[in-house]
This record gives structure tokens, C-alpha cells and sequence, in this order.
């Protein structure tokens, strides 16, 4: 288990808790992104056991490939300071990756809050268009971060986390790259995890911007101009009418000439699955 976390004390400690909890007994890595709010004391006073990482600043999601590199496991599982795993979901995902040597990650169905109302993206992995090519469930090019069992090598293979992307939309650019190196990613319905976000003050903007960034970013980093050129045009509307979306438009240009000097467009192979999504 990998949990990245930042000045979220009290849920972080409810998360280890239910972590502890499971009959897999996973050990368990905490990446601290230079919390100010005690965080570290905590886990070191409450859970002595778990391998604690104290990073000093803020890496976003790449805190999540710090943890992967202090793991030990052939697979590694995600989880954030407010979310955890249902019992038994590990191993029935280890059970999956073992059978499926080509597989990379186990996108996990995610119940959100007390109620468990499944979080929307997980219907959109279900209804993937992508071809199954005999994987466990329906193949994706996306997932939910926190619900997420990755293989360890294949992981730290293709570098992980963009620490730029920091944390809203991070994984597409990493499904991408895992698919172009030849690795599977599918959605298994019973493997559950469980999130519990706490309220937002911004209504979600501050992550609206993220992913409105992000998805610019990944857009010219690995896409052909076909598709990055319409996913500019697309950003430039939604920027029209949405704060955030003009915002994260405004983050995506400051870091443009960054994402350029990096841009290596995915295989025609992955477009094409790309492109499916875009139609879908």
C-alpha cells in the first residue's frame, strides 16, 4: 500500500486505520508532501509499523512513485489520506495481475462516501470501447488514482507520476505511456475501494484547473496535432464560461513550452484507442 498525503492528519489517520483492518495485512508506505499540520508524528506515534517517507515539499501525485521505489512488492496498491480498500479487494487483484503477466493495473469500482454511490468514472470504464483482447474486464486508458493496483515494474518502468501534473487528471498521461509500452490496463468490478472525500471550500475549482491543465498538457505531449489541435479548441470554449477551466488554460500555456520540448506522440496503435475514448 502507497498513500500520498498532505496536512489531512485526521482522515489520514482513519484511512491507516481501515488499512490495518484488512485480512491482507498489506504493509503500508506513506508519503508525507511536507504536511505542516503534524502529520508525520502522527503516523510515526499511532503507526509504527508503517514505513513512513518524508518528502519536505509538495510532489503532488509523483509522491505516489517515492512510495512505489520504498515498496517491496511486486504490486502495489494506491490509496489516498481519505480513501482505503474493501476486504479482500487486494487479493483478488493480486489474483488478477498474477494471471495476467501483460497487465499493469487494476482500476478498482470506487464507492464514494457513507452511501457508497459509485464514482461516475467507474460507468465510463465499464462502457469502455477499447478491444478486451482477453484481459479480466473491459480494457481502459484511464482510472481513479485511489483505486488503482499497479505492477511495481511496470509502474517505475515508464517513470510514474508527472510531478508537474501534480493532483487532478494524473493519470492519463500515465495510462498512455503504460499502453505504449505495451502494458494492459482493465476495469475489475469486484475489486472495491472505498473514498471518502471531505466537502471542498472551492467547489471543486482548484481541481477543475488541475484537470483542465492537465488534460492541455497531455494533449501536446502525447497526442498528434489531429487531436491536440481540437483538444486546444475544446479548452478555449469551456474557458469561455468556467473560471477554473480559464485558469488551468492560463497554467497550460505558462507550462507550454515545457511540454513541448517533451512531446513524443504515442504509437498509432494507442491513438486509435485514443481517439475511440474521444468519440465515446
Amino acid at each position: 500500500m502507497v498513500v500520498a498525503t498532505r496536512d489531512r492528519r485526521d482522515s489520514l489517520g482513519r484511512a491507516l486505520d481501515e488499512l490495518a483492518a484488512l485480512p491482507e495485512r498489506p504493509p503500508v508506505v506513506v508519503v508525507d508532501n511536507g504536511s505542516a499540520d503534524g502529520t508525520p508524528g502522527m503516523v510515526a506515534e499511532r503507526f509504527p509499523g508503517v514505513t513512513l517517507v518524508e518528502l519536505g515539499r509538495n510532489a503532488g501525485a509523483a509522491a505516489r512513485t517515492r512510495g512505489a521505489l520504498a515498496a517491496r512488492t511486486p504490486y502495489v496498491a494506491f490509496s489516498d489520506d481519505d480513501s482505503w480498500w474493501a476486504p479482500g479487494a487486494l487479493a483478488r487483484a493480486a489474483e488478477v495481475l498474477d494471471a495476467h503477466p501483460r497487465l499493469a493495473v487494476v482500476a478498482a469500482r470506487v464507492l464514494v462516501g457513507p452511501e457508497g454511490r459509485e464514482d461516475p468514472v467507474c460507468a465510463a470504464m465499464a462502457a469502455s470501447p477499447l478491444p478486451r483482447r482477453g484481459g479480466p474486464g473491459p480494457a481502459v486508458l484511464g482510472f481513479v488514482a485511489c483505486g488503482a493496483v499497479a505492477r511495481r515494474a511496470a509502474y517505475l518502468g515508464v517513470g510514474g507520476f508527472e510531478e508537474r501534473f501534480g493532483v487532478g487528471g494524473e493519470e492519463e498521461l500515465l495510462a498512455a505511456d503504460l499502453a505504449a509500452a505495451g502494458w494492459g490496463l482493465a476495469y475489475v468490478e469486484e475489486v472495491v475501494a472505498h473514498h471518502h472525500p471531505a466537502p471542498r471550500d472551492d467547489d471543486g475549482a482548484a481541481r477543475r484547473r488541475a484537470q483542465a491543465r492537465n488534460a492541455l498538457w497531455f494533449a501536446w505531449l502525447r497526442r498528434p496535432a489531429r487531436a491536440a489541435v481540437p483538444a486546444t479548441a475544446r479548452a478555449l470554449r469551456a474557458a469561455l464560461t468556467d473560471p477554473a477551466a480559464r485558469r488551468g488554460l492560463a497554467d497550460a500555456a505558462g507550462g507550454l513550452r515545457w511540454a513541448l520540448a517533451r512531446r513524443r506522440p504515442v504509437d498509432r496503435r494507442v491513438e486509435r484507442w485514443l481517439a475511440a475514448l474521444d468519440r465515446a
